[in-house]
C-alpha cells in the first residue's frame, strides 16, 4: 500500500525541488493513510514509546512496512490538558527522526507542530508537509514560512487549544462552525501565498469537542468535503469518543484503553473515505490500508 521502496526519498525530494507541493501526487488517485510517529513522552496512546530517536525512526519504518503512504512526526503532545513543550525542545525531538525517516523511509514525511520555527528546521531536515493543528492561529509566522518553502499543509479545527479545547465546547451548528473555521483558515493560507493545491484541511475530531459533536462532524462530513474544495483528513485513531461509544452501544466493560479501540478505528476511517476523505491518520497503519484497497476495488467494480 506504500509508496514502493525501491523509489527512494530523494526521488521524492527531486519531485518537489522545482515545484510546489500538491497533495495530487499524494492522494489523487485514491485515498492515502498517514501513520503516526509521536516522539513525545506524554501522547495518549503510545507516549514516551518512541522519545527516542532510534526507537521513533524503527517505527516510523515499520509503520510504512504496514502500508503508511506518509509519516506524521511530532515532538509535541496535543492530547487534551497536555503540557506546552518550548520551540528548543521540541525541535531537539523531531529534527532528527525528520531527517533520518526522510533519507530512508521512502514516503513523504510530514512535521505535526504549530511552530514555525519548527516547522522550517523540519522542512530543511526533509519534512514536505506541514500538519498545523492550530491552522496558522497559533504562530503569526507559520503560513508565511510554508508559503516560502512551497511544501503541503494541513490546517485543522480546533477549539481554544490542547490545555482547553474540552473545557465544555459549545457550537450552535458545529457542522457549519468548523466549516466556516475551515474555510477561512484556508482562504489567509492562499493570501499568505500557499497554493491551492498544496492546502489540505482536518476538522479535527476530538479537539475541542464532545462526543456528540464527533459524530455529528462524521456524519455529515461529506458536507465538509465538498465546503472545502481540498483534500480532506480524519483523524480518529484510538480517540476517547471512540472508547466511548464502544462502551455505550457494543457491551464494552469500561472505557477501552486506546490500543482496545482499533476496531471503532478502522469503522471510522471506512466511514470517513467512503465520505470522501482522502487521507485518514492512524497509529495502526496496516487495517486501514488493506480498507483503502478493499475499497478502490468495490468503487472499481460498482463503475
Amino acid at each position: 500500500m506504500g509508496v514502493a521502496n525501491t523509489c527512494r526519498p530523494r526521488c521524492w525530494r527531486r519531485r518537489y525541488a522545482a515545484a510546489v507541493f500538491r497533495w495530487s501526487s499524494v492522494c489523487g488517485s485514491r485515498p492515502v493513510v498517514m501513520g503516526i510517529v509521536n516522539v513525545t513522552p506524554d501522547s495518549f496512546s503510545d507516549g514516551g514509546r518512541f522519545l527516542d530517536a532510534d526507537a521513533a525512526v524503527a517505527h516510523g519504518l515499520a509503520l510504512v512496512d504496514a502500508g503508511a503512504d506518509l509519516l506524521d512526526v511530532g515532538g509535541e503532545s496535543t492530547r487534551p490538558g497536555a503540557a506546552a513543550v518550548d520551540e528548543v525542545e521540541e525541535r531537539r525531538r523531531v529534527l532528527p527522526v525528520v531527517a533520518r525517516l526522510a533519507a530512508a523511509a521512502g514516503v513523504p514525511v510530514s512535521i505535526d507542530t504549530t511552530k514555525a520555527g519548527v516547522a522550517a528546521a523540519a522542512i530543511e531536515a526533509g519534512a514536505t508537509i506541514v500538519n498545523d493543528v492550530a491552522a496558522g492561529r497559533g504562530d503569526d509566522a507559520m503560513l508565511g514560512t510554508v508559503a516560502e518553502a512551497g511544501v503541503g499543509y494541513v490546517a485543522m479545527h480546533m477549539l481554544g487549544d490542547p490545555r482547553s479545547m474540552q473545557d465544555a465546547p459549545s457550537y450552535d451548528d458545529v457542522v457549519r462552525e468548523v466549516g466556516d473555521v475551515l474555510v477561512e483558515r484556508l482562504d489567509a493560507a492562499r493570501s499568505a501565498g500557499i497554493a491551492h493545491e498544496a492546502l489540505a484541511a482536518d476538522p479535527g475530531i476530538g479537539f475541542g469537542k464532545t462526543v456528540a459533536h464527533n459524530l455529528t462532524l462524521l456524519a455529515h462530513l461529506d458536507e465538509l468535503v465538498a465546503r472545502v474544495r481540498v483534500p480532506v483528513l480524519v483523524g480518529t485513531s484510538r480517540k476517547r469518543f471512540l472508547g466511548s461509544v464502544l462502551r455505550d452501544v457494543a457491551g464494552v466493560v469500561g472505557e477501552p484503553i486506546p490500543e482496545d479501540r482499533d476496531d471503532g478505528t478502522l469503522a471510522s476511517v471506512v466511514w470517513a473515505l467512503d465520505a470522501g476523505a482522502r487521507i485518514v491518520r492512524v497509529h495502526e497503519p496496516r487495517s486501514a490500508a488493506r480498507a483503502v484497497a478493499l475499497l478502490a476495488v468495490m468503487l472499481e467494480a460498482a463503475a
